[in-house]
């Protein structure tokens, strides 16, 4: 069985780490280059970090920032925000990045997941997608979580996998920094939907039985938080023990 991978995230608004709750009100959690330091040394898998506010602010994620956090890591990161084309991924991915992730762009033009899986293959291209109950079901919201589509979850994620996605990371708008745990059901509905890895966010808490749950019962591939790993309520290393103590497939 493969390993189960616990990424950290970091949203990053004007060069600095925040956080908020369904998000909104945005809080302070650090410096984003040291942050990811301190995540690669505590045994994290991989790393993510969304340029949150490119997008409503038309502006594209920031190369420098890119080329210092690859200086400093030494696994796997991912970078999102204001991504609209294959010159802006070819920009982010020679300064160091390892995967790209496209959210809003891939919902206003889907060809852009095919182009960029054919040009730099589907392991580099990851769709972030912020979904919603509302109305009885789960829709996709773009643009930081403020406009609904109206494209339903599971129509979207099967059309992204077609196009050529090499993986999918799920964010419970409705968990998303609660604490509270994932959201089981979207992430099992997305993952009994899909055949390419799942990466559930939203609502990670400092309760190790979150981690055990998304990966036992809703089957994800991958589990991100940030709260809990930025404001050090749950380590990395202590969490990667105990999963592995409860059976959890794990790296050490």
């Amino acid at each position: 069985m493969l390993a189960k991978r616990i990424i950290p995230c970091l949203d990053v608004k004007n060069g600095e780490t925040v956080k908020g709750i369904n998000f909104e009100n945005l809080q302070y959690a650090g410096d984003p280059i040291e942050l990811a330091k301190k995540y690669s040394d505590e045994g994290a898998d991989e790393l993510v970090f969304l340029d949150i506010t490119a997008t409503n602010e038309g502006r594209k994620t920031t190369v420098k920032m890119v080329e210092s956090v690859a200086k400093r890591v030494f696994i796997p990161f991912t970078v999102g925000g204001g991504i609209t084309s294959i010159e802006d991924m070819r920009h982010l991915l020679t300064a160091g990045a390892d995967k790209i992730a496209i959210n809003s762009a891939a919902v206003k033009t889907p060809d852009l997941i095919k182009e960029a899986s054919d040009y730099f293959g589907s392991q580099c291209l990851v769709v972030a997608i912020d979904a919603k109950h509302t109305d009885g079901d789960f829709y996709v919201f773009i643009n930081a979580g403020q406009k609904n589509t109206g494209i339903k979850l599971t129509d979207w994620v099967k059309q992204a996998e077609k196009l050529g996605a090499g993986e999918i990371l799920l964010t419970s708008m409705d968990a998303d920094g609660t604490q509270n745990g994932f959201d089981l059901g979207m992430t099992k509905l997305v993952v009994d939907n899909v055949n390419i890895p799942v990466i559930a966010s939203g609502g990670a808490g400092a309760n190790v039985e979150h981690f055990v749950d998304v990966f036992d019962k809703a089957k994800a591939d991958a589990a991100l938080a940030a709260s809990i790993f930025h404001y050090e309520t749950l380590s990395i290393r202590v969490l990667k023990q105990k999963l592995k103590e409860k059976n959890i497939p794990v790296r050490l």
